[in-house]
């Protein structure tokens, strides 16, 4: 699977998260594009990234920061 994720680092939290099969890539890549190009808010503290994992839980395992603050991620691997 594909995930597209737009994050605000200030807030710490996921504002865009879409799913594409693999066979979407495409059409997941001109979606990132598209908010790219169309979003007026551009800072230093949004990230707009494509992910790829088998799915969903092994994506918030590999990218926790994403979907976890720093003690969660502590707490999660004691």
């Amino acid at each position: 699977m594909i995930f597209l994720l737009e994050y605000d680092r200030r807030r710490r939290h996921i504002v865009t998260f879409e799913r594409y099969d693999d066979a979407e890539r495409a059409a997941a890549e001109r979606r990132r594009l598209e908010l790219e190009l169309n979003d007026e808010r551009r800072d230093a503290n949004r990230e707009l990234v494509l992910l790829q994992a088998i799915d969903e839980d092994a994506l918030r395992q590999t990218h926790r920061r994403y979907f976890q603050n720093a003690r969660e991620i502590i707490e999660s691997s004691t």
